[in-house]
């Protein structure tokens, strides 16, 4: 897969050494020269350094056939603006902005911008950490907007089925663990000591997996 990521802070250069070590090809922009010094010596993409929506710099990146761009510089505007033009000028498939600020989240995302919004979600895993230590937050997508989470089957849920469990539009069993072995559920599928149990859940469902699982 060939990747852009926008910005080389912290997020940016550790995002970018983890695409290269899994062997995709990585061009890193970003405004400074100096911070690609936190790249390390073994980062074997490519770095640009000028401003990182200007067009002539991310068709020199090779945006035109790239596969995915990252923008997760330290501004929620460049990320934006820089998202925008990859996605509806260029066309690239997938796309994403880190935006700092929650209330520039659901605005950007209702212009149809796909976002990371650290602090609800740092906010969240915290909050689940603290109050529910055996539900655990393993991705968030949309800003948040739905959830992917692994618990260890409890008591309530032992013997039920898969389908008590759905409910549509807000709650999904995606797939369970169990001795070793991930698979994909049926409805009919019954819950067993020692499960682990992946699900999608939506922002506003949180509190509705909790009582389901007695966690509540």
């Amino acid at each position: 897969m060939k990747v852009i990521v926008i910005g080389c802070g912290r997020m940016g250069s550790t995002l970018a050494r983890k695409l290269g070590l899994q062997g995709h090809t990585v061009t890193v922009i970003a405004r400074n020269k100096s911070d690609f010094e936190r790249l390390g010596a073994h980062f074997k993409g490519r770095t640009l350094t000028g401003i990182e929506f200007d067009e002539d710099i991310l068709k020199d990146a090779g945006i035109q056939r790239c596969d995915a761009v990252a923008a997760v510089s330290s501004s929620d505007e460049v990320n934006v603006v820089a998202a925008r033009i990859a996605s509806q000028i260029f066309r690239v498939p997938r796309v994403i902005a880190r935006v700092y600020d929650p209330r520039k989240a659901e605005i950007y995302q209702r212009l149809g911008v796909q976002t990371i919004d650290p602090t609800t979600w740092g906010v969240r895993q915290v909050a689940d950490l603290l109050a529910y230590s055996t539900l655990d937050t393993v991705m968030s997508l949309g800003g948040g907007g739905v959830d992917l989470m692994d618990v260890e089957a409890p008591p309530l849920l032992i013997g039920r089925t898969v389908k008590d469990l759905d409910v549509p539009g807000e709650l999904r069993v995606v797939a369970v663990s169990r001795g070793g072995n991930t698979f994909l559920p049926t409805l009919g599928t019954i819950f067993q000591s020692g499960d682990v149990v992946h699900l999608a859940v939506s922002g506003i469902a949180a509190e509705r997996l909790r009582s389901l699982l007695g966690m509540a």
